[in-house]
């Protein structure tokens, strides 16, 4: 009797070992469904970034700006040529009789001349006016996209964006610039602009060189 009794005591403690030892450990997700992972801690920081000084010193686009001024004149002294040619043939008209073969010939050179300088100044025009768009978006859409890195990398949850140049206090409309500023104050150590600025210009070397470019100073 004593050893059913041992026996019976010595199974009870082992399944009461049992039981604890299932009870601290974890469970097991059921097949086909994914344990839930704690989010990460979510950003808090919040920063500035001047995009204006941003464009003013980004050397693709700076680079990409000084191309198409030399081709801005370029066109411009071609239309100016054939403005200089319709205008050389209005002197040439004033010595012909209204309403002779001669005149009505020379006229119609001239209009037609007119015409075609009026559509070529329209389209072209429009072609870089257009094609600085299409700049200034690609590099804004690089700004966004360096920026997104870099708040994801630090921790940030928000970018203002603000304009760090100088208000004169002799121009009028740049003191009421200054006052309509959305922000008053922020602590340096918030300018990401430095950064941003480096990240885009070591993009934009590297990309030319193979050697990470260096950054203008900050103001």
């Amino acid at each position: 009797m004593n050893r059913q009794i041992a026996s019976i005591v010595c199974a009870a403690v082992v399944a009461l070992t049992h039981a604890t030892v299932f009870a601290q450990a974890p469970v097991a997700a059921p097949q086909g469904q994914l344990q839930q992972v704690r989010p990460a801690t979510p950003a808090s920081h919040v920063a500035v970034i001047d995009v204006g000084y941003i464009f003013k010193n980004h050397v693709r686009f700076k680079a990409a700006m000084d191309k198409m001024k030399d081709e801005v004149m370029a066109a411009e002294n071609s239309l100016k040529g054939e403005r200089d040619r319709i205008n050389g043939l209005m002197e040439q008209l004033k010595g012909f009789n209204v309403g002779t073969p001669e005149y009505k010939k020379l006229e119609a050179e001239i209009a037609k001349g007119q015409g075609d300088f009026n559509v070529t100044a329209q389209l072209s025009k429009k072609d870089f006016m257009d094609r600085e768009a299409k700049v200034y978006l690609q590099v804004y859409t690089e700004v966004e996209k360096a920026v997104a890195q870099f708040a994801r990398e630090h921790g940030i949850a928000v970018v203002f964006r603000f304009d760090g140049d100088p208000v004169d206090g002799a121009d009028r409309n740049q003191i009421l610039r200054g006052i309509t500023k959305p922000i008053v104050y922020y602590e340096s150590g918030n300018d990401i602009t430095p950064d941003i600025l480096k990240m885009l210009n070591n993009a934009a070397v590297a990309d030319q060189t193979g050697r990470p470019g260096a950054m203008p100073p900050r103001r």
